[in-house]
């Protein structure tokens, strides 16, 4: 499971970094520059659910053991 969340970790960082590139930064909230935002914005909160996920994870084995 945790390389699994490490595995999606990576890919929402890269369509992160995809999506910065798209974003035609004198004019971000017109055409596509508005979806490359949003795919931003998607990733960020994809990588702090992640995040998220991986610290209850911890916190449930702290809690078995």
């Amino acid at each position: 499971m945790k390389k699994l969340i490490y595995i999606l970790g990576v890919l929402a960082l890269g369509l992160m970094v995809f999506n910065l590139f798209q974003i035609n930064y004198n004019d971000p909230f017109v055409g596509d520059s508005l979806v490359a935002v949003i795919g931003v914005v998607a990733s960020l909160c994809a990588i702090i659910l992640l995040i998220i996920l991986l610290l209850a994870k911890k916190i449930q084995r702290k809690i078995r053991n």
